[in-house]
């Protein structure tokens, strides 16, 4: 059946509306319980109001929409073919010559659309809300509102200068003014070969970074063989931004699908480990195949001609426990990815095909029977 007939246009419709219907409601339900677990802690606080709380619940969601996302396109999906077999819409598609194949083609495709469609474009914006929720949430810890991520902390980083030499940096405050810069204090900075052997190294008071450089303030340039060298002002050029500093204190889910190849990137020139944002990326690439995953999984127990056998509760058990038991494998295997004892590609796409291949064999089973 091809997906844009009109049977396929039906079950295209269908599928939308179950998923909507689906995801309003469980999204309901998670902001009202985190509004609740949020006045809990805020109890006896006055410098909290219910709007800065109301704004940490409405920013966390898309972290955790991220994580539900699968078991929304199955129940959706478990919805949508157990309304169509109640009907016996089925089997009257069944019985004008259409194969479960044919039937599922516009479901999946449908799937895959919204699946690509939540990685090019939600994504974005859930990125730069999730984010927004770190900054906020770290406010909430500090009692400051004024508080960014690497505010009090200090700062680390480190830079590939050339071919031949790196630097790290070391600085025991930092923080972001008002007009978006990044004001350091007690700044040290040491340059080493790529035999990690120390070339130079550079003490300044303060520094303020710009555009392309770090403008350094009172400082002292220290090098083996020469006098050191006092300079009330310095331009030492970089590579990194606000933002990109911002990166080493936020979660990979608070990256953009587009920017992360970049991340990883700047982060392997600089001889950071990125395998938490390779693993993420490739995750999000994989992720309309596992939604279409999920919905041959709901297809094995709510598309059937006969819906007494095994009853409601068959489809409720069933299908619940085998979303939790994919989703169990799939952090179980992305763990392993993570400690670098499988490859990434293996560890994001194994769940998947396990949950594809054993969802096609038992709807060729039943299509045969």
């Amino acid at each position: 059946m091809k997906p844009n007939s009109i049977l396929g246009r039906y079950l295209s419709k269908q599928i939308i509306f179950n998923f909507f219907a689906v995801l309003l409601m469980v999204l309901g339900v998670v902001l009202l319980f985190e509004m609740v677990e949020l006045l809990r802690k805020a109890s006896g606080r006055d410098d909290v109001s219910f709007w800065f709380l109301l704004e940490i619940a409405v920013t966390k969601m898309p972290r955790t929409l991220d994580m539900i996302f699968p078991f929304v396109m199955m129940i959706a999906a478990m919805t949508t073919f157990w309304k169509v077999s109640k009907t016996n819409e089925f089997v009257i598609i069944r019985a004008a010559g259409v194969s479960i194949w044919g039937f599922m083609t516009p479901v999946l495709a449908t799937v895959f659309v919204l699946g690509a469609l939540n990685v090019a474009l939600v994504n974005p914006i859930a990125a730069r809300m999730y984010e927004l929720y770190e900054t906020l949430d770290y406010r909430f810890d500090t009692r400051n509102p004024n508080a960014v991520l690497f505010s009090e902390r200090g700062l680390w980083t480190r830079e590939a200068v050339n071919e031949n030499t790196f630097q790290v940096m070391q600085a025991k405050s930092a923080r972001q003014e008002n007009d978006g810069s990044l004001f350091l204090r007690d700044v040290s900075i040491l340059e080493m070969n790529r035999k990690s052997q120390p070339e130079r190294r550079i003490e300044a008071f303060a520094a303020t970074l710009k555009d392309g450089y770090f403008d350094l303030k009172d400082l002292k340039i220290y090098e083996a063989g020469k006098p050191t060298q006092i300079l009330n002002h310095l331009e030492y050029k970089t590579a990194l931004t606000v933002d990109r500093i911002k990166e080493n204190f936020i979660e990979p889910e608070a990256i953009s699908f587009w920017d992360l190849p970049g991340t990883i990137r700047f982060y392997e020139m600089s001889g950071f480990s990125a395998q938490k944002h390779k693993l993420r990326y490739l995750s999000l690439l994989v992720s309309p195949f596992l939604l279409c995953a999920m919905v041959l999984v709901a297809a094995v127990f709510a598309l059937r001609p006969n819906n007494r056998r095994g009853g409601v509760m068959y489809l409720i058990v069933g299908g619940i426990s085998t979303g939790f038991l994919v989703y169990f494998l799939s952090q179980l295997i992305y763990a392993f990815g993570l400690n670098g004892t499988i490859p990434g590609v293996l560890a994001v796409w194994t769940p998947t095909l396990i949950a594809t291949l054993i969802s096609v064999s038992v709807l060729l089973h039943l299509e045969d029977g």
